[in-house]
């Protein structure tokens, strides 16, 4: 009696612990609709807000089971570009309410150096620290770190360019031609980055021998079963890859509906209660990353520190070399003007995180006191936003 309760039971559970995040998005996205066409922009900017966060939860599951049939570092760069993707989307919908609020273009590039701070600090923070917490000390391939950290720390220094030709006699017609030539370089960066991932020193983003044994060692000592797998009923995990490919630029269309609603009463609220372009671009930045930090700190309990430092410093990297230059490119091609000349305390929040992951991960282990470091700049940060 008792087994054929669980019998009927289980599937209901399984169904709403794997589909929650669809259908919840798919709701809170016509909610925010009806809430828009209604007038009611409080109302629609939270619904908005909640399904395109359910629905990137949703991409991520989707992006993690592609992954799972890539070997490293092209697993983790199907997550991250899904994410950034997303993330492009948002800032770009943003960037159009520019038209009518010019104010709105500060908000845009807070939302930029706010994913690379949210990865950074709050992504790899909580991971680093939850995991810490697990297992005293985790071990990742500590080239990983060091190749991307110092592709983070130029990327901030040529960044700096426009920021620092703002400040002097020049106008905004040539900081606007040293934005696009500094975007140019950015994306010809990648492209070289890219082929000394995926050909060249692929084994720079690979997790260690030694990690793997240390993994191997700590599940033998706890009598855990190695190579089991699981039987799953997810649906996403029987399509082929090419279906799960077309399902993810299903889910991002959805959320580009829902990001547009965002946009427009979004802004409009920002403006009604005063609400900084910093703080602005790190809610942008969270809900853009939040599938990311879920995915992050599920890996993180599993021992899987290098697939974190491949999601957290693969993302920031994409973040800033490819969404700037296509971020440059939408606003050209819309007639908006969006430059590069960041704020003093973007461009140096940038630089400090990149020298804080610079040293918390340069030895090729982490704990919860480095996790902890992370997590306490960002608050730092959050709260200078507030008043910046």
């Amino acid at each position: 009696m008792e087994n054929s309760e669980t019998q009927q039971h289980t599937p209901f559970k399984y169904i709403i612990e794997d589909y929650w995040d669809i259908a919840v998005g798919i709701i809170a996205i016509l909610i925010a609709i009806i809430m828009h066409k209604s007038g009611s922009g409080t109302m629609a900017t939270m619904f908005a807000a909640l399904g395109i966060a359910a629905l990137s939860l949703t991409v991520s599951e989707i992006a993690e089971i592609l992954s799972e049939r890539l070997v490293e570092p092209y697993g983790s760069m199907v997550l991250t570009f899904s994410a950034v993707i997303v993330e492009i989307v948002l800032l770009y919908l943003i960037l159009r309410e520019a038209l009518h609020s010019p104010e709105v273009v500060e908000t845009v590039k807070g939302g930029i150096i706010s994913a690379v701070i949210v990865d950074m600090n709050v992504l790899l923070g909580l991971a680093v620290f939850i995991g810490g917490l697990k297992f005293v000390e985790q071990e990742h391939n500590k080239e990983t770190s060091s190749t991307y950290t110092t592709i983070l720390f130029v990327t901030a220094l040529a960044l700096l360019v426009p920021s620092l030709l703002s400040h002097t006699e020049h106008g905004d017609e040539v900081i606007k031609k040293a934005s696009y030539s500094i975007a140019a370089v950015l994306m010809l960066f990648y492209i070289i980055i890219f082929i000394f991932q995926t050909k060249t020193h692929t084994h720079f983003f690979q997790a260690t021998a030694k990690s793997r044994f240390f993994r191997l060692k700590r599940k033998l000592k706890e009598g855990e079963e190695l190579n089991e797998e699981e039987h799953s009923d997810y649906i996403f995990e029987k399509f082929n890859t090419i279906a799960n490919f077309v399902v993810v630029f299903v889910l991002i269309a959805l959320i580009a509906i829902g990001a547009e609603v965002f946009a427009s009463d979004g802004v409009k609220l920002a403006k009604e209660y005063g609400i900084s372009a910093g703080i602005a671009g790190l809610i942008i930045a969270i809900i853009s990353v939040s599938p990311e930090i879920f995915t992050a700190i599920k890996a993180a309990r599993n021992d899987q520190i290098q697939r974190v430092v491949n999601i957290a410093m693969g993302a920031s990297v994409v973040s800033i070399l490819l969404t700037v230059p296509i971020l440059l490119g939408l606003a050209y091609l819309s007639g908006l003007s969006l430059m590069l000349d960041f704020n003093p305390l973007q461009v140096g929040a940038l630089i400090m995180t990149v020298i804080l992951a610079w040293k918390s991960t340069e030895e090729g282990q982490t704990n919860y006191f480095e996790g902890l470091s992370h997590l306490m700049f960002f608050v730092c940060y959050a709260i200078i936003a507030v008043y910046y």
